[in-house]
């Protein structure tokens, strides 16, 4: 649609016209995220600062059916923030206030576009703990991590962002301001509104505020870097680990491409990998009583030992600790850096991450595309990067989108899904009936049609256009 003088004087009104945008500069930038090489400029960028001024516009929204995009941080890796139709783009950058932390009841309100870093370090200083750390937490914003139900590396003994989230304040479609829960730990009355809204992906409505719980602050903790001599053996560590009667606070994978490649992309990360080495597994155990940690350390590498390794690092400093999770956090980027890309989200119990890494470099051979995997290996989560390499376009656009779905159907066989922490958004939709069935799509696209009967709410995500 095309924005009349009236709809822009309105919008202008609400939030001030410094802080409405129709440049293409400010377009073009509001218009991507780290998805890929996409970019769907809204029409016009609104920079609100109050639920009340998010009401009005989504009240003006609604007379005029004009599409609105939430956009964060833009460090999404689904397009959940593209503007696939145009429309409002309504940055939340202005919602960045920790508004109280409570450290009597280990809580916290925060606005959803404070920078997830920055409220993990607002809680430290009260002696308490938001433990989900998304390897973008430097940049991206707390709203979108709840918006894509966000994980991270310590997700495998603390969980994800959903298990922190008590209560939001959410401004509908049509305008209307409601809260989801209560502010308590249990909640049993109504339906969990709370939990609908976490990883809905913005398309049921916008976020305004948010209430966390907390833990008390670890105070302990060892890294140990370990390679293997044999990529699949990484994989079956990880269970046997489990097995074994350890609990890491994180457990991550990294192929040797992922390592190489991110040493040369990061400067002053070094580690010495012997040519042989095919696969690392970075493992930390945390706690508040050195002495068990010291145990869990030893019971590890007794683990470890069943398989072909070689020596384990153990980082002795706080600046090794650093470094190895500065080279761990940065794999991503290193990869983007190197050649275009498509990045796969997929999450497996973690006894068949072996089978899934095999069925990857399988599809890779059988469509002529080359991968680098890494991820959370201790809760399943394996992000698949496919890069094109020297393919040609023809086989980037009509062989790899074949493969994707032979891995993809892979997952679903071994009881995995599609996207452990990134959503769905813009990219994987058209995926969805692979893991769902028509019941399950269409109970998806009864819910969506409740929140939002005019789908002005960040249209063209999650549910498969043929829906």
């Amino acid at each position: 649609m095309s924005f009349t003088s009236d709809i822009l004087l309105s919008l202008q009104n609400i939030v001030g016209a410094s802080y409405v945008f129709t440049d293409e500069e400010t377009r073009q930038n509001y218009g991507h995220d780290e998805t890929e090489d996409y970019n769907f400029p809204p029409q016009v960028v609104v920079k609100p600062k109050t639920p009340e001024e998010i009401s009005a516009i989504m009240k003006l929204a609604t007379q005029n059916k004009i599409p609105v995009t939430p956009i964060g941080a833009k460090t999404g890796l689904s397009g959940g923030a593209l503007s696939i139709y145009g429309g409002i783009g309504l940055s939340m950058e202005r919602f960045n206030s920790v508004i109280e932390v409570d450290d009597k009841n280990l809580q916290v309100i925060v606005e959803p576009g404070v920078i997830t870093q920055v409220l993990k370090d607002a809680v430290a200083e009260k002696g308490l703990f938001y433990p989900v750390d998304p390897s973008s937490l430097g940049s991206c914003f707390i709203g979108g991590n709840i918006a894509e139900n966000s994980g991270g590396a310590r997700a495998v003994k603390y969980g994800v962002t959903k298990d922190y989230v008590l209560n939001l304040e959410v401004v509908l479609p049509n305008g209307e301001i409601i809260w989801t829960g209560a502010n308590t730990l249990k909640n049993s009355t109504g339906y969990n509104l709370t939990q609908l809204m976490v990883g809905s992906e913005g398309t049921l409505g916008i976020i305004t505020k948010i209430v966390l719980k907390l833990i008390p602050k670890v105070t302990h903790n060892i890294l140990m870097l370990v390679p293997f001599y044999k990529a699949d053996q990484a994989c079956e560590a990880v269970s046997a680990i489990f097995r074994a009667g350890i609990v890491p606070s994180a457990l991550e994978f990294m192929e040797r491409d992922a390592i190489d490649w991110t040493m040369k992309y990061v400067d002053g990360v070094s580690v010495p990998i012997k040519e042989e080495i095919q696969a690392h597994l970075l493992i930390e155990v945390d706690g508040n009583y050195p002495e068990v940690l010291f145990q869990e350390a030893e019971k590890i590498t007794t683990v470890l030992e069943q398989f072909e390794i070689d020596e384990v690092l153990f980082a002795d400093t706080e600046d090794q600790k650093n470094a190895l999770w500065k080279l761990r956090r940065a794999v991503g980027e290193a990869v983007k850096s190197n050649s275009v890309y498509k990045e796969e989200d997929t999450v497996v119990p973690r006894y068949a991450l072996p089978v899934l890494l095999k069925g990857v470099k399988d599809a890779g051979r059988k469509y002529g595309f080359h991968t680098v995997c890494y991820g959370h290996a201790g809760d399943g989560n394996l992000h698949i990067n496919i890069v094109k390499g020297d393919m040609s376009d023809d086989n980037w656009i009509t062989e790899v989108p074949k493969g994707i779905v032979e891995i993809f159907e892979l997952t679903v066989q071994l009881n995995g899904t599609l996207s452990g922490e990134h959503g769905i958004g813009y990219v994987q939709k058209d995926y969805m009936p692979l893991a769902f069935n028509p019941t399950e799509l269409n109970l998806m696209k009864g819910i969506k049609k409740l929140f939002d009967p005019l789908t002005i709410m960040n249209p063209g995500k999650v549910l498969p256009d043929t829906l």
